[in-house]
C-alpha cells in the first residue's frame, strides 16, 4: 500500500557549508528552496513522492543557484570523509528483509551513498559485535532491524541510528516500524465479519512484531464481544513453514478444530496452506505480509500487506537528513498503515470448513 512521505523540517539557516567549496550545494538548494535534503536528492535525481510545486521550487533554486549533481555526496556529509551506511538485518534470505535492503539501497544510491550490509540472524552478541565494528569504520550512519538484546551501548556512540521494523531497548533513537497490532485487528475483524467465531492463530517466535498482531487479534474480540479461546493461540517453536505445517495438522484434526486461521507472517502462511491441502481442508486463511504466487494459487490468498519496500525507503531517508543535520527533531515514530487484500481464501463461510470430497 503505497504510503505518503511526510516532509522534513527545512535546513536551518545556521547549518554550515562545506569548507572543501565554495560552489552551491544541496543544502544550499534546500535553503533556497525551503525544504529538506530528502525533498532536494529526489527531485535531483528524479525520485517520486515530491508534489509538482515543491519540485518546481526546488528545480528554480537550482537554476538560480547553478547547482551541480556531482556535489550530492559531498553536501550530504559535509566535513565528513564517509559516505556510506550502514544496515544491520535478520537473514537476508527472507523476502521481508531483502525488500527493505534494497529498498535502502536504492534510496541511498540517489544521494551518492553506498550502503554495508550485516546479516546476523536474530544472534543479539553477534548484531552488538557487527554494530561496533561497522561504528570503527566512521559510518554516516546506521540502520538497525534490532534483535532483543539491549542497545544501550549505542548511546553516545557518535553516530545516528534509525530503527526498523521494531523499537530497541536502552536507547531513544528514530524507529519507522508496520503496525503491527492494527494489522492483527485487521485480518481478525475480517474473519470475525465472514461469521467466524473460532479463529486460530498461529505466532512465529518474536519479541514484538508477532506479539503486536497477537494484541490485534485479542482486540478484534473483545471488540466483537467475544472471548478468545486461548487453545486457538498457538506459539509455535519456530517461525518456519514446518512448524506451521504440523501445527495446522494439529488444529483442523481435533475434534473442535477452527473454522479460519490467521497466520502471523508469510512463511507460516506456505505452512498452513499445505497442510491444508494434505487434509482436504478449506477454513477461512488470511496471512500477514504477501508473498510470491499467492494471488496465483486456486484459491488465492487473503493477506494483511503493508508496503515493506517503504520501512527501507523511509529509514534511509530518515538516516541521510540525520546524517547531513538537516534534521534535528527529538526522535520520530514513523508507523506504517496495512492494508486488507482480499483474494477469496478469507472470505470462505465457516461452513466451507469442512473437508472437501475427494
Amino acid at each position: 500500500m503505497p504510503c505518503r512521505e511526510k516532509e522534513v523540517n527545512p535546513v536551518p539557516e545556521t547549518f554550515p557549508n562545506t569548507p572543501e567549496t565554495a560552489r552551491p550545494t544541496m543544502i544550499d538548494v534546500a535553503r533556497r528552496a525551503g525544504v529538506g535534503l530528502g525533498t532536494v536528492s529526489r527531485v535531483v535525481n528524479g525520485g517520486h513522492g515530491v508534489r509538482d510545486e515543491t519540485a518546481q521550487r526546488v528545480r528554480t533554486a537550482i537554476e538560480q543557484l547553478g547547482f551541480q549533481r556531482n556535489e550530492v555526496a559531498r553536501a550530504l556529509r559535509p566535513g565528513k570523509k564517509s559516505s556510506s551506511l550502514a544496515l544491520v538485518l535478520g537473514d537476508l534470505t527472507n523476502p521481508f528483509f531483502a525488500t527493505i535492503a534494497k529498498a535502502s539501497l536504492e534510496v541511498a544510491g540517489q544521494s551518492g551513498f553506498a550502503v554495508v550490509l550485516g546479516s546476523v540472524d536474530e544472534d543479539p552478541e553477534g548484531e552488538k559485535r557487527a554494530i561496533q565494528e561497522l561504528v570503527s569504520r566512521q559510518v554516516a550512519g546506521l540502520m538497525i532491524v534490532p534483535d532483543q538484546g539491549d542497545h544501550a551501548f549505542l548511546v553516545g556512540a557518535g553516530v545516528p541510528v534509525v530503527f526498523v521494523d521494531r523499537p530497541a531497548t536502552g536507547i531513544e533513537a528514530d524507529i519507522v516500524m508496520v503496525d503491527n497490532e492494527g494489522g492483527g485487528k485487521l485480518a481478525t475483524d475480517h474473519l470475525l465479519e465472514q461469521g467466524h467465531e473460532r479463529i486460530a492463530i498461529l505466532l512465529a517466535p518474536s519479541y514484538y512484531t508477532t506479539g503486536r498482531r497477537l494484541r490485534g487479534y485479542r482486540r478484534a474480540h473483545r471488540g466483537a464481544g467475544l472471548e478468545v479461546d486461548e487453545s486457538l493461540v498457538v506459539q509455535l517453536p519456530e517461525g518456519n513453514a514446518e512448524s506451521a505445517e504440523k501445527a495446522t495438522r494439529e488444529l483442523m484434526l481435533r475434534p473442535d478444530p477452527p473454522t479460519a486461521i490467521f497466520a502471523s507472517t508469510n512463511f507460516l502462511t506456505e505452512g498452513v496452506l499445505r497442510a491444508l491441502g494434505e487434509l482436504g481442508l478449506e477454513p477461512a486463511v488470511v496471512g500477514f505480509d504477501d508473498f510470491r504466487l499467492a494471488d496465483m494459487l486456486p484459491t488465492p490468498v487473503t493477506v494483511v500487506a503493508s508496503d515493506i519496500a517503504e520501512l527501507g525507503r523511509s529509514a534511509a531517508r530518515l538516516l541521510l537528513d540525520r546524517a547531513s543535520g538537516a534534521d534535528r527533531r527529538p526522535p520520530q515514530r514513523i508507523v506504517l498503515p496495512c492494508a486488507l487484500i482480499q483474494r477469496g481464501s478469507g472470505e470462505r463461510p465457516p461452513s466451507a470448513s469442512k473437508r472437501k470430497p475427494r
